[in-house]
C-alpha cells in the first residue's frame, strides 16, 4: 500500500504561508484512505469515478483500496496579537464510529504543534467550523479520568445555533462526540456561543456556509494582503471542486451544501483568496482557477 502520513509517520515541521504579517501553518493529524467514493459520494456514478480515477490517483485515491483519501488537519493562523486554532480533528482516547478513528492513540498532532513553535498554552481561539467528530477532537484531552480543555487559556468558539441543535440531539440520544469533546469545554467556561457572522479578532471572522450541518461556519482571514478563506466540510475532495453538486453521506441539506459550495468558490475567485480545506490531501490549499463550464481546481504553483 501506498505511504501515507500518519500516527507512525515522521514529524515534518508546518510550512508558513505568509499573508502579509499573517501566517498560516497546517498542523496535520494524519492522512488515510477513508472510505468506498460510491458510498462517501451517494450521487456519484461509477462512470464520473472512472472519468476521474487518473488524475485523482494517488493523492486523493487511494490505488491499493480504491478508497477515497482524506487529511485530517488544522489550521494555525497568527496574527499580530493572536494565535487562532481552526478545527481541531479527531483526538486521542475518544469512542468513535469509523474503525480508523476509535481509540486513536498518537503523538502526531501535538508534535506538529510544537514543531510550529508552540505549546497548548499559547493558543489564544480555537474556532470549530461546525461539531462533527473529526472537527473537534483535540478540543479536551483525557486527565485523571476527566476531559478537560486542552487549551487552557483558549476562548472556544461554536455557533450557538450548531451547539443547540446537537445538544438537543444528544438529550434525546446521547452523543459521544458531546460527551467528551464539546460539553466539557462549556461546563469549564471556555466556550463562547456565538453568530455564524461573530468577528473573532483583528483580520479573523466567521461567515455562514450551511448545508453540510445546520449552522457550518467558514472562517474568513483579511489584511491588506490578502483573503484567506477556510473551508471547514464545505468540501471533503477536489472532486467536489471539479463537481460542486457532489454532496457526501453525511451532509444535513446537499442541495444547500451544494449551493454554499458553488457560493464559497466563486468568492474565492472573486477576491482571489487563498481557499484552506480541511479534508483534501497535497495539496489542501490555493488559490482556484476555472475547470471547464461547471467545476474548479487549484492553480498548480508555479
Amino acid at each position: 500500500m501506498q505511504k501515507h502520513m500518519n500516527e507512525g509517520a515522521e514529524m515534518i515541521k508546518p510550512k508558513a504561508l505568509m499573508m502579509g504579517v499573517i501566517s498560516i501553518q497546517l498542523i496535520h493529524e494524519k492522512t488515510t484512505p477513508y472510505m468506498n467514493p460510491l458510498k462517501f459520494f451517494p450521487t456519484l456514478g461509477k462512470e464520473v469515478l472512472e472519468e476521474n480515477r487518473l488524475w485523482l490517483a494517488p493523492n486523493s485515491l487511494d490505488q491499493v483500496t480504491g478508497r477515497i483519501i482524506l487529511s485530517f488537519h488544522s489550521y494555525l493562523v497568527r496574527t499580530r496579537h493572536h494565535n487562532v486554532l481552526i478545527d481541531t480533528c479527531i483526538g486521542n482516547h475518544k469512542e468513535r464510529p469509523m474503525p480508523q478513528d476509535h481509540m486513536q492513540a498518537s503523538e502526531a498532532y501535538m508534535r506538529n504543534l510544537a514543531l510550529a513553535g508552540l505549546t497548548v498554552e499559547d493558543i489564544d481561539f480555537v474556532l470549530c467550523s461546525h461539531l462533527h467528530y473529526d472537527h473537534v477532537g483535540w478540543n479536551t484531552r483525557l486527565e485523571n479520568g476527566r476531559w478537560v480543555p486542552t487549551f487552557p487559556k483558549a476562548r472556544y468558539v461554536f455557533s450557538k445555533a450548531e451547539y443547540e441543535y446537537w445538544v438537543g440531539n444528544h438529550n434525546t440520544k446521547p452523543i459521544p462526540t458531546m460527551t467528551d469533546s464539546v460539553l466539557p469545554v462549556v461546563e469549564a467556561g471556555r466556550a463562547d456561543l456565538v453568530t455564524n457572522d461573530h468577528v473573532v479578532c483583528e483580520h479573523v471572522e466567521l461567515f455562514p456556509t450551511p448545508g453540510h450541518t445546520i449552522d457550518h461556519c467558514g472562517v474568513r482571514v483579511a489584511n491588506t494582503a490578502g483573503v484567506a478563506l477556510f473551508t471547514g466540510d464545505v468540501t471533503h475532495s477536489p472532486l467536489q471542486m471539479r463537481y460542486p453538486d457532489i454532496g457526501i453521506i453525511g451532509d444535513y441539506d446537499r442541495v444547500q451544501a451544494s449551493n454554499t459550495r458553488r457560493h464559497l468558490f466563486e468568492q474565492g475567485l472573486d477576491c482571489n483568496a487563498i481557499i484552506c480545506t480541511m479534508h483534501h490531501p497535497a495539496p489542501p490549499l490555493g488559490h482556484l482557477e476555472r475547470w471547464g463550464t461547471d467545476g474548479y481546481r487549484f492553480k498548480e504553483s508555479t
